[in-house]
C-alpha cells in the first residue's frame, strides 16, 4: 500500500490515503472519475507489472453503498456485498445480473451498482466469479463486504 499511496501522490492528488492492507485508496481530486480511474490504471500498471482495473467512487457514493439497505437487516450469518462496476450497466446487464438471484444469493441493482445478499457466508455462494463474468463479460467488477465499507465510510 505504500507504494500505491506514492504513486497516487506522484500524480497530484490530495491527502492520499489507504484503508488497511485492502486495495482501497482515498484521494481529494477534482474531475471526473473516468480519467482519474484512467491515469490511476496506468501509473499502477507501470509500477506493479500487471493489469489492474481501477474503480473510481467518490466519498458520497461509498457513504451511500455502505448504508443502503435493500434487503432490509441482513441475517447473522448472512453476507451483504456491494459490487462495483467498471462501467454504468446497461438495460442488458441490468436484466442478467438480477436474473442470477437464487434462493441463496439475491442481487440487486441499485443505480450503478449492485448489492449481493449471500445466505450464508461468502465461500458458500453460488455465484462466483465464472458466473459474474458470464452476466458481464465487458464490465470488469470488484466486490466490497458492506461491513467494510462502512468502516472505509466512517472515515472518510
Amino acid at each position: 500500500m505504500p507504494t500505491a499511496r506514492r504513486v497516487l501522490a506522484e500524480l497530484g492528488f490530495d491527502q492520499v490515503g489507504s484503508y488497511a492492507n485492502s486495495g482501497n485508496l482515498m484521494f481529494s481530486a477534482t474531475g471526473k472519475s473516468s480519467v482519474h480511474e484512467g491515469a490511476i490504471r496506468a501509473a499502477l500498471e507501470a509500477e506493479f507489472g500487471f493489469e489492474l482495473t481501477t474503480f473510481v467512487r467518490t466519498a458520497s457514493q461509498v457513504k451511500a453503498l455502505a448504508t443502503a439497505k435493500p434487503f432490509g437487516v441482513i441475517a447473522s450469518g448472512h453476507t451483504h456485498f456491494a459490487l462495483l462496476t467498471l462501467r454504468p450497466l446497461s438495460a442488458r446487464e441490468k436484466r442478467a445480473v438480477q436474473a442470477l438471484s437464487n434462493d441463496h444469493d439475491e442481487v440487486v441493482v441499485l443505480g450503478r451498482d449492485v448489492h449481493w445478499l449471500i445466505r450464508s457466508r461468502s465461500p458458500e455462494t453460488t455465484l462466483g466469479p465464472k458466473r459474474w463474468l458470464q452476466a458481464l463479460p465487458d464490465n470488469p467488477t470488484t466486490a466490497r463486504n458492506t461491513t467494510m465499507l462502512a468502516r472505509l465510510a466512517d472515515i472518510l
